[in-house]
């Protein structure tokens, strides 16, 4: 399916605007779901690895949360993608600051409300807060497919196909009536033997009006079950058509290897760089930090510097000189290094310091679409990124709780963020090592068309 040209604008401006609310309702909670963790933690008296479970699901809602959080950030990502082109990182970079803005805002709501309603209360807030939703899902109009008109030629050469389909449809509509005629007949059978009186009654009994009458009922019934035998047939060959299609795209995109290389990447990503937006509270709290001390919640620290980053990051995408790859892998390969330093933070500014470079590398997240769409095409994209985010989902949903068993395991967080730097910076190799061999893979310019050569004849003085 090709899509009419991006229009850069108009309406893509009220797309931006919707989509930076919906993942500012949709994310905000989520992402600040670190101050829920201290009250979790404190509630249940579990451990630290069990209790994370509850922060990576999504708010401790579940896994419904967290499926209707991907479908929201698959959807406002692709919409975007599909009305900006030459200022999409920008785009991009707009829409995603939303979660940055929304953990900002919502770690110190979400403390307001623990204090004055408790954390049931806060959770019903929250909930009926995201309800707004959908207001914004109202707003948001999928750029048409362009309606380009068969020529002539292909409309009269599918003729033979639409007549073999036709053919097709009556053989399989003669099939199933004779299978049904021979069912009915076999029963007409049995009842003219056990009927009694010979050829006479049975043509008595074809002169009666209510033996007709039955006869026509009884052949009416057998074209529609035929009918709707033929219409379950071709939705099963449909749909088996679809799923194999399905497959198949699938295939063809991990054979690209950039793709499978993103796909590893942004699953030990998310392993490794989630858990301090959920747990950079308690490692603060472990590194016996006073709360007077803490001048600034270390997340909203998180929350402003990831905005930033969106926001520079998906800017600097815009740049034709800049290539996108290897500045996803930049940004992964530092924020792997500033994940092993954090057992090395001892006070509170150190860790605000590591909180902000963390939160400003995280702001990749304005950048991967693009990435992503440069590597596979902007018409496989949903296709693509829906795979992707699965995956990242998952990451998220591993990385909190394996950290919390580090640390349940040693009673320090410091092999905890040192496993967690590692799986990162694993991840920006495997990328950087896969996108080396073709360096232009993501800023890779549409090939020039070859000049145009013309024959001079040379006319004579004759």
């Amino acid at each position: 399916m090709e899509f009419k040209k991006s229009p850069d604008g108009g309406w893509g401006w009220v797309i931006v605007l919707v989509s930076f609310f919906t993942q500012f309702l949709c994310y905000g909670s989520p992402l600040a779901v670190g101050v829920l963790y201290i009250e979790w933690l404190d509630s249940f008296g579990e451990g630290k690895g069990r209790t994370a479970w509850v922060g990576s699901l999504a708010s401790g809602v579940g896994l419904l949360a967290r499926l209707g959080c991907g479908l929201l950030y698959t959807a406002t990502v692709t919409i975007t993608c599909q009305y900006f082109d030459s200022h999409r990182g920008l785009a991009l970079g707009l829409i995603s600051t939303g979660s940055s803005v929304g953990l900002f805002i919502y770690a110190a709501l979400q403390r307001l409300l623990i204090e004055f309603y408790g954390l049931d209360g806060c959770l019903l807030i929250v909930g009926a807060l995201a309800l707004n939703i959908l207001a914004c899902g109202s707003l948001m109009r999928p750029l048409e497919s362009s309606d380009c008109p068969l020529p002539e030629k292909t409309a009269l050469e599918s003729g033979p196909a639409r007549y073999s389909i036709y053919s097709e449809k009556e053989k399989d509509l003669e099939e199933n009536t004779n299978i049904l005629g021979k069912s009915y007949g076999a029963e007409e059978t049995c009842k003219s033997t056990l009927a009694s009186g010979g050829r006479k009654q049975e043509s008595l009994l074809l002169k009666n009006p209510a033996t007709v009458a039955h006869a026509k009922e009884a052949e009416t019934y057998k074209k529609k079950v035929a009918e709707q035998t033929y219409f379950c047939k071709q939705l099963a060959k449909r749909k088996w058509q679809l799923y194999k299609d399905y497959c198949g795209e699938t295939v063809a995109l991990f054979k690209n290897k950039v793709f499978s290389a993103l796909f590893i990447a942004i699953f030990l990503f998310d392993i490794g760089g989630f858990p301090p937006s959920l747990l950079m509270e308690d490692v603060a709290r472990s590194s016996n930090v006073k709360e007077e001390e803490l001048i600034m919640p270390l997340i909203s620290i998180i929350g402003i510097m990831t905005a930033v980053g969106k926001l520079l990051l998906g800017i600097l995408a815009d740049f034709k000189w800049i290539n996108t790859l290897y500045l996803y892998v930049a940004t992964l390969v530092i924020m792997g290094l500033a994940l092993c330093a954090i057992p090395f933070a001892k006070s509170y500014v150190t860790l605000a310091i590591l909180s902000g470079i963390l939160g400003f590398l995280t702001g990749n997240w304005s950048i991967f679409p693009y990435v992503t769409t440069k590597t596979v095409g902007i018409e496989k994209l949903a296709h693509a990124y829906g795979i992707l985010m699965f995956f990242a989902g998952l990451g998220n949903s591993l990385g909190p709780p394996i950290v919390g068993w580090f640390y349940d395991w040693t009673q320090t967080y410091d092999t905890a963020f040192y496993f967690s730097g590692f799986c990162v910076l694993l991840g920006g190799f495997i990328l950087l090592l896969t996108a080396l061999p073709s360096c232009n893979t993501c800023n890779k310019l549409l090939p020039k068309p070859a000049p145009s050569t013309f024959l001079y004849k040379v006319t004579s003085n004759v």
